[in-house]
């Protein structure tokens, strides 16, 4: 999760998440050395004297460098976004469906993957509640518990107005449109607990609506909701 004065991205417990923390970095790599290569070029034209400069006005090698570096460096930035789209988009075989609406200001939990329907809601814990080590506005009162190193299909939708179901240590962030079903997979490499917020200006309390997530082995999963 974000700590105070904390610059890079979270530790992604996810592989969505890993795979664009990693397109992040080369992505920043790139503008690295974009800026260093432009700003060695501008003191090449600069300290060289205006004589050079001016040759440089209907160079055929420079015409041809500045149409096809930009090119590749588009290239080569469109290639592993479209990977990381299509990965995220994932299998076509899930363990596990778990369907998320969104409310002002709450959210509603639902699976259907067992011989009863198990449904609950989850809201904010009150500050005047909250435990030694708990973390202000993000403890909830019913935690979502899910298989780690599973494949988990997520439905997201709204009941009222237009919510956003994130998880950033997974890298994840999904809109909840009411009338509409959207959905996302979700996956975790480890025993974690994560939280996250609504991304999405619902109204008053938009601000107090957090996500708490718990990925836990398929045992203690089946005796929390198998039951």
């Amino acid at each position: 999760m974000s700590m105070y004065n904390m610059l890079l991205l979270q530790d992604m417990v996810g592989w969505v998440g890993i795979e664009a923390g990693l397109f992040h970095d080369y992505t920043m790599m790139l503008l690295c050395l974009i800026t260093v290569g432009f700003c060695l070029f501008l003191y090449f034209m600069v300290s060289s004297g205006a004589y050079i400069i001016k040759g440089y006005s209907s160079s055929d090698y420079l015409e041809f460098t500045w149409t096809v570096v930009p090119a590749f460096l588009l290239y080569s930035l469109g290639v592993p976004s479209l990977y990381l789209m299509y990965f995220m988009e994932g299998a076509s075989k899930y363990d596990l469906t778990l369907k998320v609406i969104g409310h002002q200001w709450y959210w509603s939990y639902e699976l259907n993957d067992f011989n009863s329907v198990v449904e609950f809601d989850s809201y904010m814990v009150n500050l005047s509640d909250l435990g030694v080590g708990d973390f202000r506005l993000l403890e909830v009162d019913n935690v979502v518990s899910l298989p780690f190193l599973s494949k988990v299909r997520v439905l997201v939708s709204s009941g009222d107005v237009l919510h956003a179901w994130a998880l950033p240590s997974l890298g994840l962030k999904i809109d909840a449109c009411p009338g509409r079903l959207n959905f996302m997979n979700v996956s975790c490499l480890r025993p974690s607990l994560v939280f996250g917020e609504c991304s999405e200006i619902c109204g008053v309390n938009h601000s107090f609506m957090p996500i708490g997530v718990e990925f836990v082995s398929w045992d203690d999963f089946l005796s929390c909701y198998g039951s």
